[in-house]
């Protein structure tokens, strides 16, 4: 349980810390999220919410052990996720790979949740 708490704090630390997406635009996820989720709640209720939550949450969490094994725990470059070797050079955004995989993720959850309420 210890080696999971610690890998979790692992992943915390480098999503407080990378440069992959600017400030502004990670706090602005957040709000994002929460009208998102608000608008699903009033448009198809809480069941259909809960359902899109849980298979959001999981196919999100195949990704992201996908990239984090592919990476090597974010210290090689891999698809669109790219260590920069310089500390002098800018790394750059990821996306081209990575927002994709999020949307087609959304739309298997919609189509999830909607068929099972």
């Amino acid at each position: 349980m210890t080696n999971l708490i610690d890998e979790i704090k692992y992943d915390l630390s480098f999503l407080k810390s990378h440069t992959l997406q600017p400030l502004w635009f990670k706090v602005l996820k957040v709000f994002i999220l929460l009208g998102f989720l608000a608008g699903y709640y009033f448009l198809y209720g809480l069941t259909a919410l809960i359902l899109f939550l849980v298979s959001f949450f999981f196919l999100m969490l195949i990704v992201h052990f996908v990239y984090r094994s592919k990476t090597n725990k974010y210290t090689t470059s891999w698809l669109d996720f790219v260590v920069m070797e310089n500390k002098e050079q800018k790394p750059k955004r990821i996306g081209k790979y990575y927002y994709p995989v999020i949307l087609m993720n959304a739309m298997i959850s919609f189509f999830v949740s909607q068929v099972l309420t």
